[in-house]
């Protein structure tokens, strides 16, 4: 009897000492989290794109690029005063996009037209200190008047003159082409230095996307392969274009080098991640 009551102390010891164990995560009843529309959307976009790719069969990483990109820039060194151009902003061939401050060469043009006339001056007095009369100076052989004019320096002003006049024009800058303001390191009232673009320009109405493919792929492609170009972008829109050109050499990774023209949609940039599938 002793030893039954022993036994019955120590299980309830032994049941009081032990901790009680926790209740598991996955027994604890979770709230469903809703899902965002646009996270939804934007996770069905990447499948459509996934499911496109795998039925092709054949997929490459690639990027779109524009054609033309052109730096525009000063021909002088002269302050801007004249800059309205915004990042994004379209412009057209020959359209005023910068004006450089004029008054450095309406100065020196001022003076150049006066030295031009005491050159003339000079010119006259040599052939008259020849014998000629005033009246009688356009009379007077060719060869005489052009060792005259040399002497005088009127060529010499001449010329000096005609170039700063040229110089003149380069104070207002025009578009080369038509496009849109892709990069601008140029700023009003700042220096415009030769050499050193304003701003850039880039057409965004001709791109093209550069893609690569391994050589024991190439056999698929030629000039006007039919290709698909899905944009990383707007995963949803599939763009046609045609193979315009192959890189005669295979790199060292055993790639070959390939671009294709894109027609101008809204959506396409230069510089967008595109994924390539045969058509």
């Amino acid at each position: 009897m002793n030893r039954y009551l022993a036994f019955i102390v120590l299980l309830a010891v032994l049941t009081a000492c032990h901790p009680r164990q926790a209740a598991r995560p996955q027994d604890i009843p979770q709230e469903s989290t809703p899902v965002p529309e646009q996270e939804s959307a934007g996770a069905l976009q990447n499948q459509n794109l996934q499911r496109t790719i795998a039925a092709e069969g054949f997929s490459s990483k690639g990027s779109i690029q524009a054609m033309t990109e052109v730096p525009v820039y000063s021909r002088i060194n002269e302050q801007i005063v004249g800059f309205d151009i915004v990042l994004g902003q379209r412009v057209r061939k020959g359209e005023v996009v910068a004006r450089l401050s004029r008054t450095v060469l309406e100065d020196k043009i001022a003076r150049g037209k006066a030295e031009l006339e005491q050159a003339e001056y000079q010119y006259q007095a040599i052939l008259m200190g020849q014998g000629y009369k005033r009246d009688e100076i356009d009379q007077a052989p060719e060869e005489i008047k052009r060792q005259a004019r040399i002497r005088s320096g009127c060529n010499t002003a001449e010329a000096v003159l005609k170039q700063l006049e040229h110089e003149l024009t380069y104070c207002t800058i025009t578009a080369p082409m038509t496009g849109a303001v892709s990069q601008i390191d140029a700023s009003l009232y700042g220096a415009a230095l030769p050499g050193v673009p304003l701003f850039y320009i880039v057409d965004t109405e001709h791109l093209k996307v550069c893609f690569d493919v391994l050589e024991n792929e190439l056999h698929k492609f030629q000039p006007g392969t039919k290709i698909q170009v899905i944009s990383i972008a707007y995963p949803s829109e599939v763009h046609e274009a045609a193979v315009t050109a192959l890189s005669p050499v295979v790199e060292k990774n055993g790639m070959v080098h390939l671009e294709a023209n894109l027609q101008p949609h809204p959506h396409l940039m230069p510089g967008m991640t595109a994924i390539v599938t045969l058509q």
